[in-house]
């Protein structure tokens, strides 16, 4: 890596040396890497999605603000590139005004690869002549797909078609599809150590702290998309128990039994999922039925009968006392 950036400084990419020391620095993530920026237009809902041989490479590439955009910079990255970006469309740029800005003063651009999307579904994408081969990117009707140092050029064609096979499914499951297909094609030519993932509503509700619909990364892994999926699932079982646990302050029970079932559906050996069915089951009256599923739970790990003691005083368990015995003797 020291060599690499070695040969960097000594202007072998073509850039002036005087400039090299402000272009190129360990302290600017090689992530070289194949990503997509995807807009859903029914829903607004907009993503970044990326895969890499690079440690957390979320934490480099990926940016993006409710009701305003996301940005996929990468190559030899320019993490302000992010911020300014997302800055920029805040203040009523375009993407490709935005794209046309950051590069305008961009000493190390043609290293660079960078995809932006705005709220509007606008799309605007740079794919430098230095980049690694192969190299290159598709831009299409609400998305762009990009790649560089690929196995083979056939990358990031295979992710523009699966995205856009894949329009019946929800955003997230569709930009990992497109993961999925450049991944079958090669991926990058050194393997793959990490993914993520970022979807934003297309609005902002003026609350940032709760505009992050998915925000998943897998820093260190051998196979990061699979395992990226897997923490998408399990996400999506979560959605369904505060689905359930909202259809009970609302004294939906129906609904709540439904989102419940759900949610175990996708992680049935979840514990704490379980319990909480249980639990509500009893205090809708339904004692015997929450024993079924409390007595496996109980005899996998008793720590959840400790709990269940110390509910009552909280009135989150609202049982008789009789009741709450016969839920504590459970065998």
């Amino acid at each position: 890596m020291k060599k690499l950036f070695l040969l960097l400084g000594l202007g072998l990419l073509g850039a002036a040396p005087a400039a090299t020391a402000q272009i190129y620095s360990p302290q600017e993530p090689l992530a070289h890497t194949y990503s997509i920026v995807a807009r859903d237009p029914k829903t607004g809902e907009m993503a970044v999605a990326v895969q890499s041989h690079w440690f957390s490479v979320g934490t480099s590439v990926s940016w993006g603000e409710a009701g305003v955009g996301v940005v996929a910079t990468q190559s030899f990255t320019n993490k302000s590139f992010g911020l300014r970006g997302l800055a920029l469309m805040k203040q009523g740029k375009s993407a490709a005004e935005t794209l046309k800005i950051l590069l305008s003063d961009d000493a190390g651009r043609e290293v660079r690869q960078v995809a932006i999307l705005d709220a509007k579904g606008g799309v605007a994408t740079h794919t430098g002549k230095k980049c690694i081969t192969y190299a290159g990117h598709i831009t299409g009707k609400d998305f762009s797909v990009q790649a560089n140092m690929m196995l083979s050029d056939k990358v990031w064609p295979a992710m523009a078609k699966a995205f856009q096979e894949k329009a019946h499914l929800p955003l997230a499951e569709r930009v990992l599809a497109a993961l999925d297909a450049a991944e079958a094609q090669g991926g990058d030519i050194r393997g793959r150590q990490s993914a993520a993932i970022l979807v934003v509503p297309g609005n902002s509700n003026k609350q940032p702290w709760n505009e992050r619909l998915v925000d998943l990364r897998v820093d260190d892994h051998e196979r990061p998309l699979k395992e990226l999926r897997r923490l998408l699932t399990v996400q999506r079982a979560y959605e369904h128990m505060n689905n359930g646990d909202l259809a009970v302050e609302k004294n939906n029970m129906t609904l709540a039994m439904k989102e419940y079932s759900a949610a175990e559906q996708l992680q049935p050996n979840n514990l704490e999922m379980q319990y909480w069915h249980a639990i509500t089951l009893a205090n809708t009256g339904k004692v015997d039925d929450a024993l079924k599923i409390l007595q496996p739970v109980f005899k996998a790990d008793n720590n959840w009968r400790i709990l269940t003691e110390r509910l009552p005083p909280v009135g989150l368990l609202t049982v008789s006392a009789a009741d709450l015995k016969r839920i504590l003797e459970v065998k």
